[in-house]
């Protein structure tokens, strides 16, 4: 699968919780229920797909076949046709083996999964949901990783340029630098900011045509620095900034 949820065209993803949890926002979705219904309620108002971390009984990310199946399972069941992703950090499994022995273990395949390329283990887990026919994203967050991705032996659905650091001139320029690295013959872009540079680099992803992502994962505000209610609420605001 190249491109499973864009068809060519830019758009926009939910990113529903990340890591986060219900202290630093109440609309924090973690329970495979709370997932599906702001997948579906961000499904209303405009996003092509949904990436998500799905939580243990304890509200860990977790990547047991169980917790994967669990949410992947009710937000399809709550949203048929619905593209759903989850992530495959080195935080969530600090060791590579045990990343690969969870995905090749899912029971229930979600249709995308990120896998950083700066991470140990990376390749490994590429190939693993490769084999298991997920779509790969490959998290690219520096100019180095890029060459790391390259080095991967499976192929990659779409490229995640992630820009983490703040100011906020500081992620546009890393943009900037990853996106030139890239060749010329890559896979569809993502580009995404998070905390403070999220609204500048989601507005440049729209300026560049790219597909990009809004949610509580990324930033709890609004792009007048107000306190955001939920996830549909940042998702109609990319939308007013022209997110497709």
């Amino acid at each position: 699968m190249i491109d499973s949820w864009g068809g060519g065209v830019a758009v926009l993803k939910g990113c529903l919780n990340g890591g986060r949890l219900g202290a630093e926002h109440s609309a924090v979705p973690l329970t495979p229920g709370q997932l599906a219904a702001d997948a579906v309620r961000c499904a209303e108002v405009g996003v092509a797909a949904v990436h998500v971390h799905p939580r243990d009984a304890r509200g860990a990310e977790s990547l047991d076949p169980a917790v994967i199946a669990a949410a992947v399972t009710a937000i399809r069941a709550a949203r048929p046709g619905l593209p759903v992703g989850v992530s495959t950090g080195a935080w969530i499994a600090p060791e590579p083996a045990d990343r690969v022995a969870a995905v090749r273990a899912w029971t229930v395949l979600p249709d995308f999964a990120s896998v950083n390329a700066h991470e140990p283990g990376a390749a490994a887990v590429a190939a693993a949901l490769h084999e298991r026919g997920v779509m790969v994203e490959a998290g690219l967050w520096t100019v180095a990783a890029v060459d790391a991705w390259r080095r991967w032996p499976v192929p990659t659905g779409r490229l995640l340029v992630e820009c983490l650091a703040e100011p906020v001139d500081v992620a546009l320029a890393d943009a900037d630098a990853i996106l030139t690295a890239l060749p010329t013959d890559r896979p569809p872009v993502l580009l995404h900011g998070e905390g403070p540079a999220t609204w500048q680099v989601l507005a440049e992803a729209v300026r560049r045509g790219l597909d990009t992502r809004i949610g509580l994962e990324d930033t709890l505000v609004l792009p007048d620095g107000t306190a955001a209610p939920d996830n549909p609420a940042l998702v109609g605001a990319a939308r007013t900034l022209g997110a497709r």
